[in-house]
């Protein structure tokens, strides 16, 4: 049975969609970008903290479902500018230290509020 998974610790949507999905014990993200929660705007900063800010709404996100950032068993990474990736995966390896998942990254022409990075995970409930 499909569940809708949200929490106020990470962005709110802001569209029609749903912050995560579960589905049996697996969970689906949306596309997170950097939003600081409880303001709803863009976090101040290059695109490492952009990063930082994305990854530590993902960890929020999933700890309301049940699981967290070990559990992620693959990631989409969206960037503005593929240059910057060394800056991105910088940050990216704090938070994937061990046991990384699998990842695809993609320059894209432009991202939601013009940000620098999105992230989207997949990630399983022990």
């Amino acid at each position: 049975m499909k569940e809708i998974i949200s929490t106020v610790k990470a962005p709110a949507a802001i569209g029609p969609y749903s912050q995560a999905v579960k589905l049996g014990n697996m969970i689906y993200t949306s596309g997170m970008i950097p939003l600081v929660p409880e303001t709803m705007q863009i976090v101040e900063g290059g695109v490492q903290q952009q990063t930082k800010q994305v990854l530590e709404n993902l960890k929020a996100l999933l700890e309301s479902a049940g699981t967290g950032l070990g559990n992620v068993i693959k990631t989409t990474v969206f960037i503005k500018d593929m240059n910057e990736f060394p800056k991105i995966n910088e940050i990216y390896a704090e938070y994937f230290s061990s046991k990384q998942p699998a990842r695809s990254c993609v320059e894209v022409a432009r991202l939601p509020k013009d940000v620098l990075v999105e992230i989207e995970v997949i990630a399983y409930i022990e």
